[in-house]
């Protein structure tokens, strides 16, 4: 639950989120890699899953969850992918979820090994596993409880599957994995992949059965295993790096020290914020600069005390009367013009810079003091 959320509200944004629907479901996506990530959870509950995280989205991925006030109970990889690190033991350390993985993949630090027909429950809903081998050993997928929807991983992709000649791969092994967990789903049932590297983000059981080249129309198993025996790819070019961090469920070798100036977290936006009760503790050591205008700072809703007043629409040109000796949190009333000063003072070069998450609203609500005139 985010800081300075209540139940109530979390409930609220997570209800509204999800248009009206039990379920909210969330499609993300790394450039870097073509992968997508998927976000579900039950509304009523608040309980919720995470499917193949990537461990350099961690940061964007944390901060949904926690905006949505979702109680992450799970956080599932289809397979021990070879190009991109998971993101699962980050998420482990910063929610307390479990690990889901294939028991086959035999891969260090997970909580929750998985098998054939295992079911992983998020509130009222579930998602049941079905081993989907021949991409590699330990690949599975995830369908939803109704059959209405399903994940992949890189078994079945648009249009494509996944690769058969690394990994134990096999592609017989593969054929028959598709055929029998995936296309033998209602025709209707939506399939979201785990890659994709044209912007193409879910197909459907119809749609696979009828027009992938590999597998769909009239192709046999022999069409499947010559055209897969064929295609001679180079190794992805992460293999010596991603494989042995999904063999530990993404825990990195060592602790890195962090180095920040403080415990920043970023919002879905992508902005590093600070919450008050941090900002409370260390004020002195910091310069709290209010962007509000001279009314508002004057005025009824107060200021904190020692801040100092720099209009956002004077910022530009008066930037250089902000003291540098020391890091810079704005703030402003709920903080969305403080939001907007920290981009402003980040893109002008400036290093130590956050913004107060809540604002001054959020701040009183917690309790800290608030100075009037």
């Amino acid at each position: 639950m985010a800081q300075g959320v209540t139940m109530i509200q979390a409930q609220s944004v997570l209800a509204a989120a999800a248009g009206g629907s039990s379920l909210l479901f969330r499609q993300l996506f790394d450039a870097a890699t073509g992968t997508f990530t998927y976000l579900l959870a039950d509304v009523p509950s608040g309980q919720g899953l995470l499917i193949d995280p990537v461990f350099e989205q961690h940061d964007r991925d944390l901060s949904l969850i926690r905006e949505l006030g979702i109680d992450l109970v799970a956080s599932l990889d289809t397979h021990a992918h070879a190009d991109h690190v998971t993101g699962s033991w980050l998420m482990h350390q910063a929610s307390g979820c479990v690990i889901g993985l294939a028991a086959a993949a035999r891969a260090e630090n997970v909580t929750l090994p998985l098998h054939h027909g295992d079911r992983v429950t998020f509130g009222s809903r579930f998602v049941e596993v079905r081993s989907t081998p021949g991409h590699t050993d330990g690949c599975i997928s995830f369908v939803l409880d109704d059959r209405s929807m399903a994940w992949t991983g890189d078994a079945l992709l648009v249009r494509g599957c996944g690769r058969c000649d690394f990994q134990q791969g096999d592609a017989h092994t593969l054929y028959r994995s598709i055929s029998d967990q995936i296309l033998s789903l209602p025709d209707c049932c939506l399939l979201y992949p785990c890659h994709d590297y044209t912007g193409r983000m879910v197909t459907s059981v119809a749609e696979e059965k009828a027009f992938n080249s590999r597998l769909g129309g009239a192709a046999t198993e022999r069409d499947f295993v010559g055209h897969m025996l064929n295609m001679k790819l180079p190794h992805p070019h992460r293999i010596a790096e991603a494989l042995p961090g999904n063999l530990r469920s993404g825990k990195p070798r060592e602790q890195a020290p962090s180095g920040s100036w403080a415990p920043l977290s970023r919002s879905y936006a992508g902005l590093p914020e600070l919450t008050a009760a941090w900002v409370a503790e260390h004020s002195r050591q910091l310069t709290l600069l209010d962007v509000r205008s001279a009314e508002e700072f004057n005025g009824p809703d107060g200021r904190i005390p020692g801040s100092l007043l720099l209009p956002l629409p004077e910022l530009e040109c008066r930037a250089g009367e902000i003291p540098d000796d020391r890091p810079l949190v704005v703030v402003c009333h709920a903080g969305s013009r403080s939001a907007l000063a920290a981009q402003q003072l980040l893109k002008a070069g400036r290093q130590q810079v956050a913004n107060l998450r809540g604002g001054i609203s959020g701040w009183e609500a917690e309790g800290y003091p608030i100075e009037r005139a």
